[in-house]
């Protein structure tokens, strides 16, 4: 059993400023870096929760590129595809402020450009769970691409599809194929909401469960809302100090992810991804998932063991 995620890995250039700028202003940043991020951050939490995870996305020849390929080879994650030869991988601009909350500017590479010859040469065993972000479904990206792929896997296989903020851009015939065979919808309120027209969280849950047969929704603090097998529940989140949210929404998709692989229930791998987000928000950089002994150490000493 592993993961395989289509998602994209693109490289993040993060700054850490005061507060964004406005429109033709400049703000100085406290701290900057440049790091692998996007797809990878799901991957990261994955592996780190003891789920072997290959990445079956694009990857570009050029400097993006190297970094993408080291931080796969220094996480443990085998890429699946060779190198696009003519075109490096995308990146984003992620500014994150005070709060803690990032805002992004992506520009799309090799990772954009995946050949149906070559993800159809990706063997996914029955026992397998699929990875697949919104925005690798864009008609700019591999929407035409991702979507019958999807539709051609076995059923046993299990999908878990993250639309992303770019949701509403995704051509509605692909959305409707990809939705169709997710065995579970993770994203945000906000994308909840802005999926459904919805007025809040709950409302919005209660739409997506009757198309998709898991649902999961992340509140931030607020912990998160799971619907399955026709139960809505509350899990609650954990105590943190917010330092930076880029990658928390695919930490918690990653640890999801394998805790259901280790035969968890909905609910109590829930637990545990809320775990993992809260401490990889507590944490500057991408990729800051924690290990499962982590997660574990948390649970149990916010008293929730049987939760989980």
């Amino acid at each position: 059993m592993r993961l395989v995620s289509v998602g994209n890995v693109v490289v993040d250039i993060l700054a850490r400023v005061p507060q964004l700028p406005e429109r033709g202003g400049d703000v100085l940043a406290t701290s900057a870096g440049m790091s692998a991020g996007g797809a990878l951050n799901a991957m990261v939490a994955a592996v780190r929760q003891g789920l072997p995870t290959a990445y079956a996305g694009g990857h570009g020849t050029g400097f993006f590129g190297d970094l993408v390929r080291v931080a796969l080879r220094e996480a443990g994650i085998p890429s699946l595809l060779d190198p696009a030869p003519d075109q490096d991988s995308g990146y984003d601009v992620a500014l994150v402020d005070d709060s803690g909350e990032r805002t992004f500017v992506t520009s799309f590479g090799a990772e954009a450009g995946i050949s149906t010859t070559a993800l159809a040469a990706i063997e996914v065993e029955p026992l397998d769970l699929v990875h697949v972000s919104g925005y690798g479904l864009l008609e700019s990206t591999n929407g035409a691409v991702i979507a019958p792929w999807l539709a051609g896997l076995d059923s046993r296989v299990r999908v878990l599809l993250d639309p992303g903020p770019l949701v509403a851009d995704i051509h509605p015939a692909v959305w409707a194929v990809a939705l169709a065979r997710a065995n579970w919808l993770s994203c945000n309120e906000h994308e909840a909401i802005l999926l459904t027209g919805a007025e809040d969280a709950t409302a919005a849950v209660r739409v997506l469960a009757t198309l998709s047969p898991g649902v999961l929704v992340r509140l931030g603090a607020g912990g998160c809302l799971v619907a399955a097998s026709g139960e809505l529940h509350t899990v609650a989140g954990f105590d943190t100090t917010v330092v930076d949210t880029n990658g928390a929404g695919d930490a918690h998709a990653g640890a999801f992810l394998a805790a259901l692989a280790a035969g968890l229930s909905p609910v109590a791998a829930a637990v545990r991804a809320n775990a993992c987000a809260s401490i990889a928000v507590s944490r500057f950089g991408p990729a800051t998932a924690p290990t499962l002994d982590e997660v574990v150490q948390l649970v149990e000493s916010a008293g929730r063991a049987d939760e989980a």
